[in-house]
């Protein structure tokens, strides 16, 4: 009898994304290490259309075979009619992949992945293991993206509470998920585990400053760094009013480090809107590999989540990375268990509200801090106490070894 593990891990994120890349790959590369060597993992994928998508997918599916990772990827449509026609199409495909390579388990990712895996688990009875598990369709109603009465919400809500009922094991972005899905959902599962974002300290360490990577910093700048998006989970114009304030406490030595895809034009109104000189700004998209360079030349990071109640259950990858590189953390109030973290320990400030004078407090707060000659090694600690992979490693390993 063959000891295989064929495992299809479903996330609702495109091959290409920087969430996938940074957040779910090296897990799946961790599932992988604790399967028989003639295991194989399939890794759906959910990427809009892009010019260059085809051959991005050629030379990414390519990559991932050496790794024994089998990529399985749709092109990803807003949602409406022609996506609710092309889920068929995705969930009879996936069935008979299951069958076909005699798939053992379906490993999905998040809520939405884990609504796809719901399905697929349903049609072919294969246990359903649910991974960085939290609330997503209340999470669009407190973002108001949705409203509660929405067809989609009720849908949503419905299949997280079906997929909660049928997973074999539950692995939740936050300690609060489990009290959270026996009220909410009123389901109690036999066994939870708890797994919140973690970071490849190896690649994630201090790297020798080189300013020559991001024209416009000057030896003496003081640098906010921020990887990641406005709106949506996060806030947006509130953002640049603290960038605003910051550049008015700091004068001409504060610049923004911004890692992000937004267009140029969209950071020009925020800056606009908020007063804020456009050249206080240093706008890059860089690769992941190479995020840890630009890091290391920040003096702090900020995490600006909307202080949502069901943030309290998310797990922020910027601040796992922000802590391996030694960086205080500036970041609003009850998220995940990351705000306590950084007020408890002191490597950081927790924003109480969005105001002018919670930001300048801020501002103190991280001169304060800078003048601890050994802040970095206190906040690394941090990262390898919380944030290590020996934590998901754990797990996996109790999974499906």
């Amino acid at each position: 009898m063959s000891s295989s593990k064929n495992i299809l891990v479903i996330t609702y994120w495109g091959f290409n994304s920087s969430i996938l890349q940074s957040y779910a790959l090296p897990y799946v590369r961790i599932i992988k290490k604790n399967l028989t060597k003639d295991s194989k993992v399939y890794l759906f994928t959910l990427t809009p259309a892009s010019k260059n998508s085809h051959e991005e997918y050629l030379k990414t599916k390519e990559r991932f075979d050496k790794e024994g990772i089998k990529l399985v990827n749709f092109t990803y449509s807003p949602f409406g009619w022609m996506m609710v026609l092309k889920f068929f199409y995705i969930f009879l495909s996936l069935i008979f992949l299951v069958l076909k390579n005699k798939i053992k388990y379906i490993h999905a990712w998040c809520t939405p992945g884990g609504a796809i895996g719901y399905i697929v688990s349903l049609f072919t009875g294969r246990p359903l293991v649910l991974d960085s598990f939290e609330p997503h369709a209340q999470s669009m109603v407190e973002t108001k993206t949705w409203k509660k009465d929405s067809f989609v919400f009720k849908i949503l809500f419905k299949l997280e509470k079906l997929q909660l009922k049928k997973a074999v094991n539950v692995i939740c972005a936050a300690e609060g998920m489990i009290a959270y899905s026996q009220k909410v959902y009123n389901i109690t599962k036999p066994k939870y585990y708890v797994k919140p974002a973690c970071v490849d300290l190896a690649l994630f360490s201090k790297k020798e400053k080189n300013i020559s990577i991001a024209p416009g910093l000057q030896p003496n700048s003081l640098v906010c760094v921020y990887i990641g998006k406005f709106g949506d989970i996060y806030l947006s114009q509130e953002i640049f009013d603290f960038f605003k304030v910051a550049s008015s406490h700091w004068g001409e030595k504060f610049k923004v480090l911004l890692l992000t895809n937004h267009s140029d034009k969209e950071i020009n109104t925020y800056c606009e809107r908020s007063g804020l000189d456009r050249n206080v700004i240093i706008k890059l998209f860089v690769e992941h590999s190479h995020v840890p360079a630009y890091l290391s030349l920040g003096d702090f990071g900020i995490c600006p989540v909307k202080p949502i109640p069901t943030k309290e259950y998310c797990t922020p990858i910027k601040n796992a990375e922000y802590w391996a590189m030694g960086l205080p953390v500036v970041i609003t109030k009850n998220i995940s268990t990351d705000s306590k973290l950084i007020s408890d320990n002191n490597i950081g400030y927790v924003l109480q509200d969005l105001s002018n004078v919670e930001y300048l407090n801020a501002a103190k707060k991280i001169d304060e801090l800078l003048t601890d000659k050994a802040l970095d090694k206190k906040i690394r600690k941090i990262a390898e106490t919380h944030r290590n992979y020996t934590i998901a490693e754990q797990i996996y390993h109790s999974i499906y070894s």
